[in-house]
């Protein structure tokens, strides 16, 4: 085995340093060489080794008692390396020992829960846009131990034995070993002297928070506004999670929309699209007064122009209306009559593609049939 260098010069220390000098000289230098602020870097991962090595022996007052005396025996039958200097993961267990979570380094944080809010709204709601104050329940720090689940808060946290405050447990299997989050501790290298009375020990409560939403005009089904920090809280010092809503909207009667058109269906009796008619139509956010033409026939669709669906930072789209001719049913003794006079005194003229249809696909005569209704 090489020579290993000094373990003051490693240290980049005097020999008459005192052991607060010595740890942080310690820490100084292994922040810089931490693996996790250079990955792939071997040179830094020998170096952060060394570093581990060097605090191990001059960190123990009998260790460095003995290394001042006789220096470093790294022939065989040599106690002061414990694996620290060959091992990258024992290296930066005993890092974590000695520094916890300093600088997100050590034990790993945890963001909080995600939340999603299904927020239902009317047609015009989404066409307009809108503001909406919800509320939904979301996991909240406990006031009572300030998120730490120990009564007296984090003075009451003490180490967890089963991981020796790392907050993971290294285990081998064969050649492979892993590092898996401490059970006992759930990764936070703590747990409570005596559990929080109000949480239980989780950290937790439930509670109910209000949020107001604002949703722009053309919002369409299926659309999400992501609020981050709205969701559960993080542990350990991890970010809070967000709260996603999801537009839900209710079908209406008569509207539709496609993209920024709005689709209109205009029911008619079969007089007003014979006749014609004056309608007072109401779309979205106004009302306008359409003039329906005498003989309009169902399926026939007008345009107005910009009353449609708004979209911010684009001109508002045109709204098509469209005329369903609906037939009246039941009707009274007295309305059937009229309607037979009527159709007595309508010709071909007047119903043009009956005639045609008659002519071309009703003249063979033949057995009644039974009919089954497909659609209302």
């Amino acid at each position: 085995m090489p020579t290993r260098r000094n373990h003051y010069v490693v240290l980049e220390i005097d020999r008459t340093a005192t052991a607060g000098e010595i740890k942080a000289a310690y820490r100084r230098l292994a922040m810089v060489f931490h693996p996790d602020r250079n990955p792939g870097n071997p040179a830094a991962e020998e170096r952060f080794k060394e570093l581990a090595l060097a605090y191990a022996v001059l960190g123990d007052e009998d260790k460095r008692a003995q290394y001042d005396r006789f220096g470093d025996r790294s022939g065989p039958g040599a106690d002061d390396n414990f694996g620290i200097g060959e091992d990258l993961q024992l290296a930066t267990d005993f890092f974590n020992a000695i520094f916890g979570d300093l600088f997100g380094l050590g034990r790993k944080k945890a963001a909080g829960q995600d939340l999603r809010y299904t927020l239902e709204l009317d047609f015009e709601e989404a066409a307009l846009g809108v503001e909406k104050t919800i509320s939904f329940p979301r996991q909240e720090d406990c006031g009572g131990c300030s998120g730490t689940g120990a009564e007296g808060g984090a003075a009451g946290l003490v180490r967890c034995d089963k991981c020796q405050g790392q907050g993971t447990i290294r285990q081998r299997t064969g050649f492979f070993a892993a590092r898996k989050d401490c059970l006992a501790c759930g990764g936070a290298g703590e747990i409570p002297r005596v559990r929080c009375a109000g949480c239980q020990g989780a950290g937790l409560v439930e509670r109910t928070r209000s949020y107001t939403v604002r949703v722009p005009a053309g919002a369409t089904a299926g659309s999400t506004q992501r609020v981050a920090g709205e969701g559960s809280p993080g542990r350990r010092g991890g970010p809070a999670g967000d709260l996603f809503v999801i537009v839900r909207v209710r079908p209406h009667p008569f509207y539709r929309e496609e993209g920024a058109l709005l689709i209109c269906e205009l029911p008619l009796s079969p007089f007003e699209a014979a006749l014609g008619a004056e309608i007072e139509l109401r779309l979205l956010d106004e009302s306008v007064r359409m003039k329906v033409p005498p003989g309009t026939q169902t399926g026939a669709v007008f345009r107005l122009r910009g009353k449609g669906i708004p979209r911010p930072g684009a001109l508002r789209g045109d709204a098509h209306v469209k005329v369903v001719v609906e037939t009246p049913a039941p009707l009274s003794d007295e309305a059937r009559a009229l309607c037979e006079r009527t159709e007595r005194l309508l010709d071909g003229d007047a119903l043009p593609r009956r005639e045609l249809f008659r002519r071309l696909l009703g003249e063979a005569p033949g057995p009644a049939a039974s009919l089954d209704r497909v659609r209302p």
